[in-house]
């Protein structure tokens, strides 16, 4: 050590003293240091005790009683509650750090009274920690009781979590080849015999659900291909793509019947009610405009997005429309108005992909490392999904399982209920690929949810099944419950 450089013990007191000139009163320190005349050695319990109770009244000042909706209610589960039982004999004893602590916390409980002359160094700042009259009655040996009972609670409320249902495992069924593109669009007809893709090729192409095969390729779109809908109620197939195009095809001729003109950059999603006759479009100019399917009319302009509308979906009761942008933002339309009935902020980045549940009257929404599920019709949060790092291009749900593809070819299997993942692998690319083409661009499952067909960026059309050889026994459910609180 060099000469006259000061030891770091002095430093630190020091340091202390300059923080307790800062906050606490000079007056009542002075008072009490020619009262009690320690040394510098001596003081040193009461300084670390000083320097909580500091610490203690800047952060807990304003957060040591509760609201009384609160109080009220952690009063009723506490009386609800059996009386915690008493810790055995044997059970270890906190640890001495613990102890020390805890000491020194109820050495300023104690300390605190409005006598500012009776108390030692910079302890005037304890003033303010009193504690309050409700929680003052219940000091003592009661007030560790039900502070003990709170914690329980709290814990208990913590852990109680439903256990999964078991699935069976999801594996590759078949691939089927044909497009020239990334595949960015899917849609199952309602009898359940085909389904349509569009690609970068600028075709859509008609394929047999049961057997893969090719029956039919429709050509008109000059660009990709961004979104597909089959009317359940016409013989009608709607699409729309990058070209700022949306069109109506009759499945009767095969022929474009209808186009829908308004849309002033590329139509990126588009879905149709399924009472009204009424197609709903959104796309790259930030807006989702909704067409009488018959007159071609645009009935309204959605806006209120500040980015490209990403996906949007409608069903029969309100929100019917429910829209996701890549401003990170989620809102829910009153269709008859033509207005924004609520805003969902959670999502921190772009939202790029939504799914409804097919009975439930619940949504879930993906965005970069982020799949969030709500309850309609408030748009109220229900929990996350959480583990798939990736960007989401695209959800899926039946009945009870959740699917998520990411960009780089991630693959997630959840269950609906609790939003636990019963399975991840990664797709792979086909042979010729490259393996940055390993991507998840679209995805859908047929009408009975056995079967999950997905877009890649590999230009193939992969289609998924449940393992049926698989049992518990053979797959066990790895599930444990975690203490990790809700996040939104």
């Amino acid at each position: 050590m060099e000469v006259g450089t000061p030891d770091l013990k002095s430093l630190v007191l020091e340091n202390a003293r300059r923080s307790k000139s800062l906050f606490a009163d000079p007056s009542a320190r002075e008072s009490a240091r020619k009262k009690v005349k320690l040394t510098d050695d001596a003081l040193e319990p009461q300084r670390e005790k000083n320097a909580l109770s500091l610490r203690l009244h800047a952060e807990y000042q304003y957060v040591r009683e509760l609201p009384p909706a609160l109080a009220q209610k952690q009063a009723s589960a506490m009386s609800a509650r059996k009386k915690g039982k008493r810790p055995a004999a044997n059970e270890p004893s906190a640890a001495p750090e613990d102890q020390k602590t805890q000491k020194l916390i109820e050495g300023i409980a104690q300390s605190s009274s409005p006598s500012i002359n009776s108390l030692p160094s910079n302890s005037s700042a304890l003033v303010h920690l009193q504690r309050p009259p409700a929680a003052a009655a219940g000091a003592g040996a009661g007030s560790n009781t039900t502070t003990s009972q709170s914690l329980s609670v709290a814990r208990a409320q913590a852990t109680h979590q439903a256990k999964p249902d078991w699935h069976p495992p999801w594996k590759l069924m078949r691939v089927i080849s044909g497009h020239l593109g990334w595949v960015r669009a899917l849609a199952v007809e309602p009898h359940n015999q085909w389904f349509a893709s569009g690609a970068g090729d600028r075709t859509i192409k008609i394929w047999d659900l049961a057997t893969g095969n090719l029956r039919l390729t429709l050509t008109g779109h000059i660009s990709t291909v961004r979104g597909l809908a089959v009317s359940p109620r016409h013989p009608y197939l709607f699409s729309c793509g990058e070209d700022k195009m949306v069109k109506c095809w009759d499945l009767e001729t095969n022929k474009v019947i209808r186009h829908y003109h308004g849309h002033l950059s590329g139509v990126y999603t588009l879905s149709l009610h399924p009472t009204l006759d009424v197609l709903v479009t959104g796309g790259r100019d930030g807006v989702a405009r909704v067409w009488d399917m018959r007159t071609r009319s645009n009935i309204h302009v959605l806006s209120g997005h500040k980015g490209t509308v990403a996906d949007l979906k409608c069903q029969e009761a309100d929100p019917q429309v429910i829209t996701a942008s890549l401003d990170s933002t989620v809102r829910l339309w009153d269709l008859a108005a033509g207005k924004t009935m609520g805003v969902l902020t959670h999502h921190k980045k772009g939202v790029r992909a939504l799914a409804l549940h097919p009975s439930e009257f619940t949504f879930a929404t993906g965005s970069t490392g982020s799949i969030k599920q709500w309850k309609c019709p408030e748009g109220a949060f229900m929990g996350n999904f959480e583990g798939h790092n990736a960007i989401i291009n695209s959800l899926a749900v039946n009945e009870d399982v959740l699917f998520s593809g990411g960009d780089n070819g991630s693959m997630s299997f959840w269950d609906w209920k609790t939003g636990h993942r019963f399975q991840a692998l990664d797709s792979i690319a086909q042979p010729g690929s490259l393996d940055a083409e390993a991507g998840i661009m679209s995805s859908t499952f047929d009408r009975t949810g056995l079967r999950l067909i997905v877009g890649e960026a590999d230009k193939t059309i992969k289609i998924w099944k449940q393992d049926e050889k698989a049992t518990p026994e053979t797959h066990p459910l790895e599930w444990k419950p975690t203490l990790g609180r809700q996040k939104y």
